[in-house]
């Protein structure tokens, strides 16, 4: 009689930095129980509590929190990081402990950090997922990337979610660095999926984020949406115990919802009013959909790739402290996303940890 062999425990653990990293993951996530490893979630916050309403089936696990916030001013976005810097390497040390000990206690085959600077381990193959080769920080982006290219560097491979060549999504973010042979190009990741729904509504608002940029542009898109006419579905990015669901006269308000239920909101809807963030633009740009973009204030990534997609006239951008309802209607001149292959084999990249 064979004996099964036990699964190959994966851990995947994304940074609790808005919900994009976490909801990029679960593709990866999915395709590693459909190769029959086992995955263990890790993560903190909105996060790890998003990948648990996905998953309920598998081992989640607290890891310790960045505790990222963003300044109240654009022009402070700098100099808290720069205050935050040494909460931050604390958590990392936290975090490289709390990994020494998982690797052991739950026999780890590999793991798969997106984001998470401490989240590896010299004895299992460890992954970086980034779409930020090159870390925007204005007058100080040669030494934030010399800063983060060091980091990746410390991984067994990196994982860069996007196109190697011309026709991509992150632009200079993940493009043109001398790096190892350790970068993978794997194509743009999504949970989703286009496809023919009848349109139900004219708007879709999709808030994501730190605090308290998150809340700031809520207040003030309410505000904005009281002169609009048209169905409004509008979903604050608050991962809650329980989903809440309002309606005030013709916008439907959401807490949050889950993969299946904003994949059919997102393909009902005709336009989405939305941060820049690269998980963001990598689903609209699968589901073929029309967009306007608030970057979030003194955030350099967001800012570049606002504007890069203005600049290809395929959405049009705009500060949060000067958006109005009524600059919807620029949207009517730019074509939105196109097609891009998106299709990812995952499958060849799992190799790393049959060793």
């Amino acid at each position: 009689m064979e004996l099964l062999q036990p699964k190959k425990r994966i851990l995947v653990a994304p940074l609790n930095w808005g919900l994009g990293h976490a909801t990029r993951c679960i593709p990866i996530i999915n395709t590693l129980i459909l190769h029959d490893f086992e995955p263990i979630i890790a993560s903190d916050g909105y996060a790890l509590e998003l990948l648990k309403k996905e998953f309920p089936q598998l081992k989640a696990i607290e890891l310790p929190s960045y505790n990222i916030t963003y300044a109240k001013k654009a022009n402070s976005f700098k100099l808290k990081l720069l205050k935050d810097t040494p909460h931050l390497l604390k958590t990392i040390k936290k975090e490289k402990k709390r990994i020494a000990t998982l690797v052991k206690d739950e026999e780890l085959s590999g793991i798969i950090s997106d984001n998470r600077f401490g989240v590896r381990h010299k004895s299992v193959p460890s992954v970086f997922i980034t779409h930020q080769l090159r870390v925007l920080s204005g007058n100080t982006t040669w030494l934030s990337s010399k800063i983060h290219q060091n980091i990746i560097s410390k991984f067994n491979a990196c994982w860069v979610p996007d196109h190697s060549g011309a026709l991509n999504l992150s632009g200079d973010l993940g493009h043109g660095t001398t790096l190892a042979n350790t970068i993978n190009y794997i194509g743009p990741l999504t949970r989703f999926k286009k496809q023919d729904f009848q349109t139900k509504y004219q708007l879709l608002v999709l808030l994501s984020g730190p605090e308290p940029q998150r809340t700031f542009l809520e207040e003030k898109l309410i505000q904005e949406l009281k002169d609009y006419r048209g169905n409004v579905l509008f979903i604050k990015g608050q991962v809650e115990a329980e989903q809440h669901i309002t309606v005030q006269g013709s916008i439907t308000f959401y807490n949050f919802m889950t993969s299946e239920d904003l994949e059919k909101g997102i393909n009902e809807s005709e336009l989405i009013l939305s941060r820049s963030g690269y998980t963001t633009i990598m689903d609209l740009a699968k589901l073929e959909k029309k967009a306007f973009f608030i970057p979030t204030p003194g955030q350099f990534e967001q800012l570049y790739l606002a504007k890069r997609l203005h600049d290809q006239q395929v959405a049009p951008c705009c500060k949060q402290d000067k958006f109005s309802i009524k600059m919807l209607s620029e949207v009517n001149q730019y074509t939105g996303f196109k097609a891009l292959k998106t299709e990812v084999n995952l499958s060849e990249l799992f190799s790393i940890f049959q060793g």
